[in-house]
């Protein structure tokens, strides 16, 4: 008989009592993917009814044909290699990758695509509008059960799986990583009058509560290399999961990119800021409560320092999402779609009004004070 998981208040509060306190990237963990009531291990996430905030695939369609105005650039470049790998991490219920099939890349042939989704719950909405295969089929050669040697057959794509991690096989392609970080479980410091502090969770009367306690020498070294001037009260996200996948994500790559859109800041930026500013939650699409309310009914998330990614991988080009969407043709796809438009409004066609809607979500794809002004950070391999 396969045991069940605790409930998350649970488990939470038994980690707590039995070591007084977590640290705050333990808690958010818990808070977020618990198998037993974290955030998104029940389904929470994007999208427009029923979810609880909006990323960019699903604004619309524009930004998965946009993106696949950039994968075909990428292939050309690498010489149009087959197979041509594209890792989609936390791909949620796959809307970007049936906007991807749907704008018919001239890499389609060449194309197998990886979900990479930690929720179940998630994954299991993926294969609703998307024609899912075997990740044998996608990462050949490799054996099955009778040893025969399974290969990739070149042009049959694009194909499609799903997996709950990273895969482990090194690929020609590109990574992508559409707010992601900024979900990635995060340690919090606070500058005291000697030295760096760190945010714990604990009890207090009956009640989850903050504790401030002295940071281990490892992490108030570290903290003082990224903000040597800090002033005392301020606080800033030590971010090592994120860094931690970017790593795993650059040596999953022998040649390609790595794609990461997010909204970014860097450690001396959000130190002047309040935590409450860049540590935020969001329920049904609106501003949730204190980060500690209610665990697992809110997302958490946290804007993303650039700087400390830049310790990782140091060569990278960066730009807004706006900017970078005019650079691979939004301005034309739009243009398209008003022509669409006002070719077919008198007849009230379908395609006519999907080509309105371009004009709509662009808007919002490059809106200066929301989407828009997100950062696209690339990394570029052999």
């Amino acid at each position: 008989m396969v045991e069940q998981p605790k409930p998350l208040l649970d488990d939470l509060l038994e980690r707590i009592s039995r070591n007084g306190s977590i640290r705050f990237d333990e808690f958010m963990e818990l808070a977020l993917y618990h198998p037993s009531g974290g955030f998104f291990s029940s389904g929470g996430g994007a999208g427009r009814a029923g979810a609880d905030f909006l990323t960019s695939p699903e604004v619309g369609p524009l930004f998965g044909m946009v993106l696949a105005e950039f994968l075909d650039a990428r292939w050309q470049e690498l010489g149009c290699p087959d197979p041509f790998v594209v890792v989609e991490a936390a791909a949620g219920r796959g809307a970007l990758a049936i906007a991807v099939r749907a704008a018919q890349p001239a890499c389609a042939p060449a194309l197998r695509y990886v979900l990479v989704e930690r929720s179940e719950a998630l994954r299991e909405r993926q294969g609703d509008y998307l024609p899912l295969v075997q990740p044998y089929e996608v990462f050949g050669p490799a054996t099955d059960e009778d040893q025969a040697l399974v290969t990739v057959d070149q042009g049959a794509g694009p194909l499609f799986c799903s997996l709950a991690d990273l895969p482990a096989e090194s690929v020609v392609g590109v990574v992508i990583a559409n707010e992601l970080l900024d979900n990635l479980p995060v340690r919090i410091l606070e500058r005291g009058a000697t030295g760096w502090l760190e945010l714990r969770v604990t009890v207090q009367d009956g009640e989850l509560s903050e504790l401030v306690v002295p940071a281990d020498p490892v992490t108030d070294r570290l903290a003082t290399e990224l903000l040597p001037q800090a002033q005392l009260g301020a606080r800033i996200p030590l971010q090592t999961q994120a860094a931690d996948w970017l790593y795993r994500a650059l040596s999953l790559i022998r040649k390609g990119s790595v794609l990461v859109i997010d909204y970014c800041a860097d450690s001396a930026g959000l130190s002047e800021r309040s935590s409450a500013e860049w540590l935020r939650t969001y329920q049904a699409h609106k501003r949730g409560q204190h980060p500690l309310h209610a665990p697992g009914s809110q997302d958490i998330t946290c804007e993303v320092a650039l700087d400390q990614l830049q310790r990782v991988a140091p060569g990278l080009q960066s730009s807004t999402q706006a900017d970078w969407m005019s650079q691979w043709g939004i301005d034309r796809l739009v243009e398209v779609g008003r022509q669409i438009w006002s070719e077919g409004a008198s007849e009230g066609s379908l395609e006519a009004v999907r080509g309105r809607s371009r004009v709509i979500e662009a808007e919002a794809l490059l809106d200066p004070a929301g989407l828009g002004d997100f950062q696209v950070l690339e990394w570029h391999i052999g």
